[in-house]
């Protein structure tokens, strides 16, 4: 990195968005991430007793979404921003974790509509030298039109 801050080129790319990408959410799926998860909360997994919750159909777990027809949207992110990072010197990328933001459940048989856009870049100081925060945000429409989800993803690249 400059001594000047964050590269042009990668400021620029602040406020860049993804093409969309449709997400299907069924339930088998969501079944195999709750197992993976190990989460037996049977509104994960039993049918009837998702159909006689307030939700009426089972629901996905925090942090799934169901599986893209085809790409991701954080894939497009990155390889926006590999190019870049990899032409300001910047080769060493940690996954600073993610936050999720719920406005409505997700349940199976719902479509998804995934918007991404690189919402942040701030540079820091830290005990190794300067490093740059990004913030990589993910909106998820389902097939009314309803926000559903925003996930932030944060990833630290020096």
């Amino acid at each position: 990195m400059t001594e000047a801050g964050i590269p042009d080129e990668i400021k620029a790319l602040i406020g860049t968005t993804t093409e969309p990408v449709i997400m299907e959410v069924e339930r088998g799926a969501i079944r195999r991430f709750a197992d993976a998860i190990e989460d037996p909360n049977p509104l994960y997994r039993d049918v009837e007793y998702a159909k006689n919750s307030r939700y009426g159909e089972i629901i996905c777990p925090i942090g799934f979404f169901g599986w893209p027809l085809k790409g991701g949207s954080l894939e497009q992110m990155m390889n926006t921003l590999m190019p870049a990072m990899t032409k300001a010197g910047l080769f060493r990328i940690l996954d600073g974790g993610i936050e999720y933001e719920y406005f409505l459940p997700i349940r199976a048989g719902d479509t998804l509509t995934c918007y991404g856009k690189i919402a942040d870049i701030r540079e820091r100081e830290g005990k190794s030298g300067k490093m740059l925060f990004m913030t990589l945000e993910q909106t998820y429409l389902n097939q009314n039109g309803d926000k559903v989800a925003i996930a932030r993803a944060t990833i630290i690249a020096r």
